[in-house]
């Protein structure tokens, strides 16, 4: 699959922004549920663990698209 610039409103925006902010969109959902049920206090250092996560959640949106 081609990656194309998509147009947002009369800009075009850069196909790897927009799945940046879809994959924010699933940590943020994942980080509350994590945050709900106490799941963050197994880890050494949250704030890394999610930014690993948001990498893997994008990694994995990027490779979705082009396959």
């Amino acid at each position: 699959m081609k990656f194309t610039d998509s147009d947002l409103f009369g800009v075009y925006v850069a196909p790897i922004s927009l799945m940046m902010v879809a994959a924010w969109l699933i940590v943020i959902a994942l980080r509350t549920l994590a945050g709900r049920y106490g799941l963050l206090r197994f880890v050494w250092h949250p704030a890394l663990f999610l930014f690993s996560v948001y990498i893997i959640v994008l990694s994995s949106i990027v490779l979705i698209e082009a396959g």
